[in-house]
């Protein structure tokens, strides 16, 4: 499959169309200004996030101003650059060899092993910046000093499908204060056997620990995905496909007690950790709590307890078996601590 190109772009009408391409080849060559055609400066705004969401290479401009002249029909756009311009080069260069050089790493790899290797690399070579620099918002925050935000990590797995020829885009949802949501969050829908799915590699990163890598957010529907996201700002494909969600291809997808609890008893002893996915209708308090009877019952058997992490809204468990009686821990996971409050 081709990659997305300009998704975004496309979505615009033909006076949009103009600015957006005036403002792209402005930045691209590093232009101090360039006349843009006179639009409402939301629309400005908008087209310029647009374009960085289409194009992550240009990461080394966040921000913009204008100048506007009586009788004319353009203002003059002056971006504001994060680097001088010497530098942007030599970052935009570094930026291409890295790329380069960790995709051939996955060139040989089907399309569902591309978007893992992807998965994993962020996961395990990126952490999530709370203190939200600038540079973190962008590529060279994820790929070149190892820390982003969800902009950032959503741009570093579009740069890296667009080079492995995987069709992706680049989602965005709005603030919601009322639920404590303060930010903006960015992820990535994705194409994986002509089928659109979600796919949000920061909320897996925000729950991956103690070396477990977690995939509570590859290959989502929407349904799956707007349990605990607020809804797209910019239309999206339609991800209406439930059948590939990592976990239930991985035969980790559960839909009755009696499997959870061999399986339980499997990871007891053995030692393992018990990553699950409960598919038997609505993780409902009642379901939880005779899920956690089973945990509590089987570790006992072996002399040990569960500490169990839940996320809620995805239906995904995570349960520790320690060395140790005593009483079973219970942890409600929140995947996007980071645009919260």
């Amino acid at each position: 499959m081709a990659k997305a190109g300009n998704y975004y772009y496309e979505q615009l009408n033909k006076e949009q169309q103009k600015a957006y391409y005036a403002i792209k080849e402005g930045l691209l060559n590093l232009q101090d200004s360039f006349a843009v055609p006179m639009l409402s400066t939301k629309e400005l705004s908008d087209i310029y996030f647009m374009i960085r969401m289409d194009c992550p290479a240009i990461f080394y401009s966040v921000t913009f101003s204008y100048k506007y002249y009586p009788d004319s029909t353009a203002v003059e756009m002056v971006p504001q650059y994060l680097f001088t311009k010497d530098k942007i080069k030599e970052h935009r260069q570094a930026m291409e060899s890295r790329v380069k050089k960790l995709v051939r790493q996955a060139a040989d790899l089907d399309e569902k092993g591309k978007e893992l290797f992807i998965h994993d690399f962020i996961v395990g070579n990126v952490k999530y910046d709370k203190l939200k620099k600038a540079y973190s918002h962008e590529i060279i925050g994820a790929l070149g000093n190892g820390v982003a935000v969800c902009e950032g990590i959503a741009k570093a797995v579009k740069i890296l499908c667009d080079e492995l020829n995987i069709w992706c885009i680049i989602a965005l949802s709005e603030a919601n204060p009322d639920k404590g949501i303060k930010y903006r969050h960015a992820w990535n829908v994705i194409q994986i056997g002509g089928q659109y799915y979600h796919l949000d590699v920061t909320f897996d990163n925000t729950l991956s620990k103690d070396d477990t890598v977690r995939y509570d957010y590859v290959n989502l529907s929407d349904k799956q995905i707007f349990r605990d996201h607020e809804p797209v700002i910019w239309k999206v494909p339609v991800c209406n496909d439930n059948d590939h969600f990592y976990y239930k291809e991985k035969k980790v997808s559960w839909t009755t007690m009696d499997e959870v609890r061999n399986r339980t008893k499997q990871a007891v002893k053995k030692g393992k950790v018990l990553l699950f996915h409960w598919r038997g209708g609505y993780l409902t308090k009642e379901v939880l709590m005779e899920l956690l009877e089973i945990f509590d019952q089987e570790a006992k058997v072996k002399d040990k307890r569960a500490r169990v992490s839940v996320n809620w809204s995805q239906a995904v468990l995570r349960v520790r078996f320690e060395v140790g009686l005593g009483e079973e821990q219970v942890e409600m996971e929140e995947a996007n601590e980071g645009e919260k409050e």
